[in-house]
């Protein structure tokens, strides 16, 4: 079968003993259309076989347990849970934010321009994933699921965050109410919108929004990947990017992590 090995991103600093990750990009799967290749969404209209084929080859590469890869019905939340014990796929809970201690999980989100940012402290053996886009990272995603590692024994200094392709701040086009909403949260949110090229518009510096956020909350590391999504059409799905092309849907991309 084409692309049977997909290879994902990964980064040094989520590297140890137990823990396994990846950045999936949209090479290495069965998916074809706008869903080329590896489209992990079960939210999209993609062949359901496709993308069940699909995750299981990125579970492969986690090596753990087939259908242990939890990925949540993600809503824009600030909600983020624990789990000790894998949930049936019909029964996903709706948030953006997860975190275990569990061996044999792994914790996934989706996403095609918002933020998909893996966590792990290697010494407790907690991992926690989560999806922020603007909505999120602005209400508190990024927080809650610092606050749901710690709940498993997680210490906040030794947290490491890493993020992943997200869309970045050349790409990331915003009209004034977007850039209202920021500023009546803090003032200083300002500093994270450049003039953009047409008139009454911005751009907006979503991966600093959420270093920044992170750094805040005193985690103990943070690591932007600084890949755009928007701006790599054959590595990375964009949600943004098949706006502009007027295509019908896009795939997503998957980020996980693994206690194996």
């Amino acid at each position: 079968m084409p692309g049977a090995h997909p290879i994902p991103l990964t980064a040094a600093q989520l590297d140890a003993p137990g823990i396994r990750h990846g950045f999936f990009t949209r090479q290495g799967g069965v998916s074809s259309g706008v869903y080329t290749s590896l489209n992990g969404g079960t939210g999209s209209n993609d062949n359901p076989d496709d993308v069940g084929e699909n995750r299981a080859r990125m579970v492969a590469v986690l090596g753990i347990p087939a259908h242990n890869l939890m990925v949540p019905y993600q809503i824009h939340s600030a909600d983020a849970l624990t789990l000790d014990i894998p949930w049936p796929l019909h029964k996903r809970p709706r948030c953006d934010g997860l975190a275990t201690a569990t061996r044999g999980i792994g914790l996934g989100v989706t996403g095609a321009d918002c933020g998909m940012i893996l966590f792990a402290d290697s010494e407790a053996q907690v991992i926690g994933a989560c999806h922020a886009g603007w909505k999120g990272a602005l209400t508190g995603i990024l927080e809650h699921t610092l606050v749901a590692m710690e709940k498993l024994g997680a210490s906040r200094p030794a947290i490491r965050a890493v993020l992943g392709p997200t869309i970045g701040p050349a790409s990331y086009e915003v009209g004034a109410e977007f850039v209202a909403r920021f500023k009546a949260a803090d003032a200083s949110y300002a500093s994270f919108f450049a003039p953009s090229l047409r008139q009454g518009h911005s751009m907006f510096d979503l991966p600093a929004f959420i270093e920044m956020r992170l750094r805040n909350a005193a985690v103990g590391s943070f690591i932007n990947l600084a890949l755009d999504t928007y701006a790599d059409p054959e590595r990375f799905f964009s949600y943004r990017r098949s706006v502009h092309r007027n295509e019908p849907d896009y795939g997503r991309l998957i980020s996980a992590i693994a206690l194996v």
